[in-house]
C-alpha cells in the first residue's frame, strides 16, 4: 500500500506543470523558492532515517529559520507558506521514496492533493 501511494505521489509530481520533481544525493543542497522565502535543503543519511534540513529566509538580512525532520521510506514533509485570505498556500514538498528522496517545486496547495494533481483528484 505504502509503494503504491508513493507511485502515484511521485506519478502525481511529474504530471503537474507547475511543479518539477528532483531526486537529491545524500549531502547535496537543493535551492528552495517559496512564495517569500529562498533556502536550502539537503540530507544526510543517518541510522534512523534520513535526516532532512531546511533552511529558509526572507531576505540576507532576516534571521533564517530552520526545520529538520528524519524520514523513514513512505514519509513525506511539507512546508508551507500561507498566503492572504481566500488564497491558497504555497507548499513544498519532500517525499522519501524507498532510498530516494525527492523534492518538487513550490506549488500552490491545491495543485496537488495527497500526491495527486487536483485536476485528476476532482476528476476533470
Amino acid at each position: 500500500m505504502t509503494r503504491l501511494f508513493t507511485a502515484c505521489a511521485l506519478a502525481g509530481l511529474a504530471l503537474t506543470s507547475a511543479s518539477a520533481a528532483a531526486e537529491l544525493a545524500p549531502g547535496s543542497g537543493h535551492s528552495i523558492h517559496l512564495a517569500a522565502f529562498d533556502g536550502v535543503v539537503y540530507y544526510t543519511v543517518e541510522q534512523d532515517g534520513y535526516r532532512v534540513v531546511a533552511t529558509l529566509a526572507s531576505g540576507a538580512d532576516a534571521l533564517p529559520v530552520r526545520v529538520i525532520s528524519t524520514l523513514a521510506p513512505g514519509q513525506r514533509m511539507v512546508l508551507s507558506v500561507p498566503q492572504s485570505l481566500g488564497q491558497q498556500s504555497i507548499d513544498f514538498e519532500i517525499l522519501r521514496n524507498g532510498d530516494a528522496l525527492v523534492v518538487s517545486d513550490a506549488v500552490p496547495a491545491a495543485t496537488v492533493v495527497d500526491g495527486v494533481p487536483a485536476a485528476a483528484a476532482s476528476g476533470k
